[in-house]
């Protein structure tokens, strides 16, 4: 196979570091943005909170992250098809290539669990209902942004375990 068109390189990269970094901004956002203590209304025994424009900032931003991730991916696995190198060690590129990968994956997995929950968190919590047993939950302060920071560590071993191979 020949070598990759260095303007796909550069798109894709362009593509991943894009999303990668709306997907940081709209968790960082989230975070100011979320439902505070004094936004949680008592009606009688039973907990109200309103919706919170988190809720709307972290449905995008796991949108952007994963399209990152997909995208980073494709960029990945273009890098293993593309052809043997016959310069240096072939044992360890893809060793450390593949542990790149799986920590990319680890990571990515883990972001989205917790700006699932958090945003889950975000919703309009009823009286009676709130989010889970009839009970009103807050986001803790730093689930957004644990979650920016563990999909910039995905994002950068994805492209980091992609650029092993190009070399």
């Amino acid at each position: 196979m020949e070598r990759p068109n260095q303007y796909s390189f550069v798109f894709l990269l362009t593509i991943i570091a894009v999303s990668g970094v709306l997907s940081f901004a709209l968790c960082l956002a989230a975070e100011f943005k979320k439902s505070k203590k004094n936004d949680l209304r008592l009606v009688g025994k039973q907990c109200y909170l309103p919706r919170s424009s988190a809720y709307e900032l972290g449905i995008a931003a796991l949108i952007c992250l994963s399209v990152a991730q997909v995208v980073g991916n494709l960029f990945t696995c273009r890098q293993f098809q593309s052809g043997e190198h016959t310069r240096g060690c072939k044992v360890i590129k893809p060793s450390v290539s593949c542990t790149l990968l799986v920590l990319s994956w680890i990571s990515f997995g883990l972001a989205v669990i917790l700006i699932s929950g958090a945003t889950s968190m975000s919703q309009s919590q009823t009286p009676g209902e709130g989010w889970l047993d009839g009970e009103c939950y807050l986001v803790k302060d730093g689930v957004y942004v644990g979650s920016a920071i563990l999909g910039l560590l995905a994002l950068g071993s994805t492209v980091g375990s992609g650029a092993i191979r190009i070399r």
